[in-house]
């Protein structure tokens, strides 16, 4: 699995999730949030797929 991101990328994403005021340097909220959103939007994906599938073989 390649996880490899630009740093660019990087840099967007923890300027979304940092805080000074976590002791761990990320708000977790704000990560949980970003976490499902994506998974959502995988989600809605998939069944797009799907249904594009499934119409093919009809």
């Amino acid at each position: 699995m390649n996880l490899n991101i630009s740093e660019e990328e990087y840099n967007e994403i923890l300027e979304q999730i940092k805080s000074d005021d976590s002791p761990v340097g990320i708000d977790a909220g704000k990560t949980h949030v970003l976490i499902l959103q994506k998974l959502m939007n995988i989600e809605k994906r998939l069944e797009a797929l799907e249904m594009t599938f499934f119409e093919e073989e009809e």
